[in-house]
């Protein structure tokens, strides 16, 4: 089975969520139509913006503990480094 640890964010530069998953599509779904009560609805935070999977469960866990716990800065990085005009990744999925 493949997990992914991904980033949402509200726009450019906005406000970030970290969350992890073994269903990128259904999941990023749940955010973008605020099916689930919450950080994500109570913000608007519906874009994809960063992803990475693998194969382990606690290898995704471990990464989003990690990211969670980054500075801002890092997470702008990391999103910036593949992701530089913040495009929502979400349709690439589909």
């Amino acid at each position: 089975m493949t997990y992914f640890v991904y980033i949402m964010a509200s726009q450019q530069n906005g406000t970030l969520y970290v969350g992890v998953t073994n269903d990128l599509v259904r999941r990023v779904f749940e955010h973008k139509s605020d099916a689930v009560d919450g950080f994500t609805k109570r913000y608007k935070v519906h874009m994809l913006v960063w992803f990475e999977s693998t194969s382990s469960i606690e290898a995704a866990i471990l990464r989003e503990k990690q990211l969670k716990n980054w500075r801002r800065s890092w997470k702008l990085n990391l999103i910036e480094k593949d992701n530089p005009d913040w495009n929502d990744l979400y349709d690439g999925l589909l």
